[in-house]
């Protein structure tokens, strides 16, 4: 990366940069390849973070077949744990998850599950993995805006649900023909006459456009989170066992002894996956948790939007810069890192890349997405949402210590810091994590035909970044036409 002009002086964050437009060659988004090339088999620089709120096994699996990673959060009971990266491990890889409800589901218990939202379906059935003749139909969510609360989705799924066989579907463009010519807009696919998964026309044509993260044996990959208390090599050890792609050892403050006597302890275990850690924001950081066993550096403290640390404590660094510095020492080590916090939009994923990260982490803006853990709620102007909470605030430490004695829980709580409750409200446009995904890929694709980049690492040489001021910041914002 180059800056413009002279290099700054001050930290700076994404609204304080903007990329150069520079001459290129690469006439086609879909001629970029983004593989962050950080040792995951990710096929695109997004993870999601270890967030109770943001990542549970269901947007993991969803966030993986579409190329990224999804971080599990170390707050999980380490049974729990296991059981999700299973759950992960065992879903389709070519086709979406099925949604399967009981015949006797009312349309509001539906509701808390999927909004009333085009491309979504559930299907009816007494079992989760039913066979065909089990099978009462396929309810389009779009079903859930005009039923009445207490209908059950049995009276409504009539008629055979229209199906595919999965020995028929030689690739995705001829699904996608599939459900054309059938008409529909979400049909079951079969294998051996059970029920292995659904597929949407939106689906089908995303399966053209992204390739899955996969394992060696082609199962979607998933990581995990744990913390630096307690017998850590134990938990590394249990999670590699269950099949876990990625072990990320995390606490707020990374740069700690705590955290390099935990690295070390994993490290030593050669579990034979990589181990990212942080969080950190400075060369330092980067060099010691290295030096301990780290390949990928979590980078950010205090940008989260569920984060108080920088008001709290005045600690924290501006995210461009923290990305920027800790970028160029990694790459000395032959390490990566990882954006954490502070992305509001895809210009800031493109930001973080061009300072040199490998992949972005996303928390808040996925928390409000169908697949994220938690139930839809209803506001009293009709607005879905989905609670999202910060992950060292009152509400977490009580999850996270919950089984201590009154007392010591409430010397934990003492020091809480975070939001404890927000309402991360569904995008009606974007209701799905793989909207935003359309979404944030689209602004970074064209950002690398911009700055003439094909690829991750071509993207970090190439891009050129300038200043701007606060004015020059809100000039680019689309503004409401009104005459």
């Amino acid at each position: 990366m180059q800056f413009s002009g002279e290099r700054p002086t001050v930290d700076l964050t994404y609204s304080d940069v903007f990329l150069t437009p520079r001459r290129s060659a690469v006439t086609s988004r879909l001629d970029v390849d983004l593989s962050p090339r950080d040792g995951t088999t990710a096929t695109i620089p997004l993870v999601s973070s270890n967030m109770n709120s943001v990542t549970g096994p269901r947007l993991a699996a969803t966030l993986a077949r579409r190329g990224g990673l999804g971080v599990l959060p170390q707050d999980m009971p380490l049974q729990e744990l296991d059981a999700a990266i299973r759950w992960v491990k065992d879903q389709p890889v070519p086709w979406d998850t099925p949604l399967v409800l009981p015949p006797d589901t009312t349309v509001a218990d539906a509701a808390q599950l999927l909004p009333a939202t085009d491309g979504h379906g559930i299907v009816v059935a007494a079992h989760e993995s039913p066979h065909v003749d089990d099978i009462l139909g396929i309810v389009p969510a779009s079903r859930l805006g005009t039923a009445l609360p207490d209908a059950r989705l049995g009276d409504l799924a009539r008629g055979r649900a229209a199906s595919i066989d999965a020995d028929d579907v030689a690739d995705a463009r001829q699904a996608f023909d599939l459900l054309v010519a059938a008409e529909a807009e979400t049909v079951c696919v079969l294998h051996h006459g059970y029920l292995v998964g659904t597929l949407s026309q939106r689906s089908a044509l995303r399966s053209t456009l992204y390739r899955p993260a996969v394992d060696a044996d082609g199962r979607l990959i998933v990581a995990a989170a744990i913390g630096i208390n307690g017998d850590v090599a134990a938990k590394a050890r249990a999670l590699a066992a269950a099949g876990v792609d990625v072990l990320v050892v995390d606490t707020a403050h990374g740069h700690q002894e705590g955290m390099l006597d935990a690295l070390r302890a994993v490290a030593e275990l050669g579990l034979h996956v990589p181990i990212a850690a942080g969080n950190i924001v400075t060369a330092d950081g980067v060099h010691d948790l290295v030096d301990a066993g780290a390949n990928i550096l979590k980078v950010g403290v205090g940008p989260g939007a569920m984060c108080t640390t920088r008001m709290m404590t005045a600690v924290g660094r501006p995210q461009f810069s923290a990305v920027l510095e800790t970028a160029q020492a990694a790459a000395e080590h032959g390490a990566h890192v990882w954006a954490d916090g502070g992305v509001r939009y895809p210009r800031d994923v493109a930001l973080a890349l061009a300072a040199g990260a490998a992949s972005v982490m996303i928390g808040s803006w996925f928390a409000g997405t169908i697949e994220a853990p938690g139930r839809l709620q209803v506001d009293a102007a009709g607005r879905v949402y989905k609670e999202s909470w910060g992950m060292a605030s009152t509400k977490a430490v009580q999850g996270r210590f919950g089984r201590l004695d009154a007392y010591e829980r409430a010397r934990k709580e003492l020091f809480a810091e975070g939001i404890s409750s927000s309402k991360i409200y569904l995008d009606p446009l974007r209701p799905s994590v793989e909207d935003l995904l359309d979404m944030i890929t689209s602004g970074v694709r064209s950002s690398f035909t911009y700055a003439g980049a094909a690829t991750v690492p071509e993207f970090h040489i190439r891009a050129l970044v300038g200043l701007q001021s606060a004015a020059g910041y809100e000039e680019g914002k689309a503004l409401p036409v009104s005459w």
